[in-house]
């Protein structure tokens, strides 16, 4: 599942819409806050190749896959 486009919101908190046409809201803080500071957000690109959000020219990436679980995680649990 490809990340398609994303939007960083607030610091860690990110819009993502995946190549199935999902859009789910996620703060990624617990998912790269150890790698990726808040100055280095700004960093965030599409790697076009494999469909993964990457950091700091490549050194940090979430792999889609695990990108779709958390942020759909992310979602159910803001709207319980």
């Amino acid at each position: 599942m490809k990340l398609h486009q994303f939007e960083q919101l607030q610091s860690y908190l990110f819009l993502l819409s995946f190549e199935n046409g999902e859009t789910c809201q996620a703060d990624l803080e617990d998912l790269i806050g150890q790698h990726v500071t808040v100055d280095n957000l700004r960093t965030a690109h599409i790697n076009l190749d494999c469909g993964c959000l990457e950091f700091l020219d490549g050194r940090v990436d979430i792999e889609p896959k695990t990108l779709y679980r958390y942020a759909r995680s992310a979602s159910e649990k803001q709207a319980a």
